[in-house]
């Protein structure tokens, strides 16, 4: 299957001309729409989320990825296997914490060019053919690069912020909860001190708190509320915690 994480958001035509491109080249494979709301422009924080979802997905999956801020630019485009899946997304650090946390990890510049290339649409032009052939098995244009020479070294393992505020006005860490246990306290905003719950209904209503999310990373929540309005949150709030990772 091929499997999409954009920012590109629902509205507009952008989702549906990618998927136009995915169902005329590659006839017959699944998409999955996985998100169209990845933080707008923001690498960084979406490079933690795309890497909790991976698991969920079946060996020799291909990913689409597009969040490119640098589209057109000098940045390249990227076609990884990791664990037995592909990943094509621009080489802007989308695609690090994925490669860092796989075992195999084969990193490619993709060298082809579509006959029309336009100068801000390559998830449609260029990534969407690209993952077509791929899931297909088909050979792709390319050449073997160093994984160091794309590597975002400065980057953490986890990120101590928020990544993502979903429809529930929830947000979304880049944190992953098996490395903390339930005694752990956690600082939002410099001044909201949270408290670990295994689900809302575990605490008050109208009460912060953090728990572990179906894909395994810390969320802050409010029962019956909207932590993005109760605590401020916004993409790259921090968080700290009480204790170290263990």
């Amino acid at each position: 299957m091929i499997i999409l994480f954009t920012d590109f958001g629902l509205e507009g035509p952008y989702i549906g001309q990618v998927l136009a491109v995915l169902y005329r080249e590659a006839p017959g494979i699944p998409v999955v729409n996985l998100q169209a709301d990845a933080p707008t422009g923001d690498p960084l924080s979406s490079a933690y989320l795309l890497a909790a979802y991976v698991s969920a997905f079946p060996t020799g999956s291909v990913f689409l990825c597009v969040v490119d801020p640098g589209v057109g630019g000098k940045r390249l485009p990227l076609a990884v296997y990791a664990d037995g899946m592909w990943f094509v997304a621009p080489e802007n650090g989308l695609l690090e914490v994925v490669m860092r946390r796989s075992t195999t990890v084969m990193p490619f510049i993709i060298t082809w060019q579509p006959l029309q290339l336009s100068a801000s649409f390559h998830g449609r032009d260029l990534f969407a053919p690209m993952a077509a052939s791929l899931a297909q098995r088909e050979e792709i244009q390319c050449r073997a690069v160093e994984r160091t020479s794309i590597a975002r070294m400065s980057w953490p393992d986890d990120l101590p912020a928020i990544v993502y505020i979903d429809r529930f006005g929830n947000g979304v860490t880049g944190l992953r909860a098996a490395f903390f246990d339930f005694g752990t306290t956690l600082e939002c905003n410099f001044k909201y001190h949270l408290r670990w719950a295994r689900t809302f209904s575990d605490v008050p209503v109208g009460m912060p708190f953090w728990y572990e999310n179906a894909n395994g990373l810390i969320e802050i929540a409010v029962n019956q509320g909207r932590a993005v309005d109760q605590l401020g949150l916004k993409i790259g709030t921090p968080v700290t915690i009480s204790q170290s990772m263990s």
